[in-house]
């Protein structure tokens, strides 16, 4: 649009006349002067219509919320007594010289800015992501993407980008959806670029991809979506596992100064606060967590695989009081509870060089150290009961040399959630894909979010 400027350039102009452009907030008609608040893409302004204008004081009159319009008017600064520190451009007045409606809107379903709950929120998504909090949070998940590309970048990884239709289900996961392919053939959404990225580090050493994965489970929680964005690395020539933990610590520790110093705002409409991460993240072992649980609060869960979701929040609250941190790393799951190119402990028999990392009450991260030699791989495929013929494309790789190599997968929809304290991780999913919903609701009588047990997916 010609000449048209955003909102939040309106103390560049100051007592000069220009165009914008947007949504109507909301409409008040006091006396003679009718107020409109004006939304855009980059915040807020308070207009006013005179009847000295006739043409814009009548048009204002009839716009009603979330109407478009385009104004033309004079950006002036308010005498000091009119200031209001409390109002985005507070201390702004723009006087409306001229108003054009570009496209009229119905009256909304419900008050953008009422409290509204989880199913009217995805009910009604085209507009509810029009809310401010709404705003806030994808606005936060944007730089968290970009902070992320930009610590790798930085580091000297090479982004791909992974296929999201694969042949068999080489990773034994078992819940992956089908799609009928090309000449009767079946083939899959994937679950994870896990292979892929693996096959990367042999090309360029240092991998990272940003993309979307699938999940067939029927989880009906407040943790699990069934479509999510997977932030993934993969890095060669590493010693082992702690190799990856502190790359993810740095990459942690840049991606909240950038929020710090670019989402101010946004984290405070949402009532959180950017973590502080430590020099060093606490380490523990799953099986001293375990002992620790059942030392400190008599639940016995030594002789279980993995930690169940209470007893993730209980050791990052430990964790917290402890050490400072938000964030921990639980180290050496069992073989048994990791994929097949999982690297075994060779000091620690039957345990893993794997870790997962809670933050905030929540597994975000799955990774550990691969297996990286041919042999090892194909003895990993048939430990776990995988014909290696099924991934035969993926052992190519391996049967021409790579590095000890390693990596994680994590989830962006549950980071995002996590750093803004929301309970429901399809808050902060654009247009969420679960067990009840594809955009809309399967049957009103779909089931609810119920917190169920069990395995946790990486970074899901």
């Amino acid at each position: 649009m010609k000449n048209r400027i955003y909102i939040k350039d309106l103390h560049e102009h100051i007592g000069t006349q220009v165009t914008l452009a947007g949504w109507v907030d909301v409409r008040r008609d006091h006396g003679k002067l009718t107020f409109i608040d004006l939304r855009d893409a980059t915040g807020k302004v308070q207009m006013v219509a005179l009847p000295k204008n006739e043409a814009a004081h009548e048009a204002a009159g009839t716009v009603r919320p979330e109407w478009v319009i385009k104004v033309v008017g004079e950006v002036k600064e308010r005498p000091e007594k009119m200031v209001n520190p409390d109002l985005p451009n507070g201390d702004l007045e723009f006087v409306v010289t001229e108003l054009e409606v570009l496209s009229p809107a119905e009256s909304l379903p419900f008050d953008l800015d009422t409290d509204l709950n989880l199913d009217t929120l995805l009910d009604y998504r085209p507009l509810t992501l029009r809310r401010t909090r709404e705003r806030a949070i994808f606005k936060v998940q944007a730089a968290i993407v970009d902070a992320y590309r930009t610590f790798l970048n930085n580091e000297g990884f090479t982004e791909f980008q992974a296929p999201k239709l694969i042949g068999a289900d080489a990773e034994g996961s078992g819940e992956v959806f089908e799609v009928e392919y090309l000449y009767d053939r079946t083939a899959h959404l994937a679950t994870s670029p896990q292979l892929y990225k693996q096959i990367l580090v042999g090309v360029f050493e240092r991998v990272f991809s940003i993309g979307n994965v699938y999940r067939a489970e029927k989880h009906a929680t407040s943790r699990h979506l069934n479509e999510y964005t997977s932030l993934d690395v993969e890095v060669g020539f590493i010693d082992d596992h702690t190799d990856i933990m502190a790359i993810e610590t740095r990459l942690l520790r840049f991606l909240c100064d950038q929020l710090r110093a670019t989402c101010e705002a946004e984290f405070s409409i949402c009532g959180a606060e950017v973590p502080v991460v430590p020099e060093t993240i606490p380490v523990v072992k799953l099986r001293e967590a375990q002992e620790l649980i059942f030392q400190e609060t008599g639940k016995d869960i030594r002789e279980e695989p993995d930690l169940e979701p209470e007893d993730e929040r209980w050791m990052c609250e430990w964790s917290s009081r402890e050490h400072n941190s938000d964030f921990i790393f639980i180290t050496h799951y069992p073989m048994s509870k990791r994929p097949f190119y999982t690297y075994e402990d060779e000091d620690d028999t039957g345990f893993s060089k794997s870790f997962d990392l809670l933050f905030r009450g929540i597994e975000i991260t799955t990774g550990g150290q691969r297996r990286h030699t041919f042999e090892s791989v194909v003895e990993g495929a048939r430990q776990k009961g995988l014909d290696p013929e099924n991934f035969a494309f993926y052992l190519q790789a391996f049967k021409y040399g790579m590095p000890p190599h390693g990596g994680w997968g994590m989830g962006l929809e549950r980071l995002t959630a996590r750093f803004l304290n929301i309970p429901n991780v399809k808050e902060a999913a654009l247009f969420p894909r679960d067990i009840n919903r594809i955009d809309t609701l399967f049957s009103s009588g779909s089931e609810r979010d119920t917190e169920v047990t069990g395995q946790d997916d990486p970074g899901q």
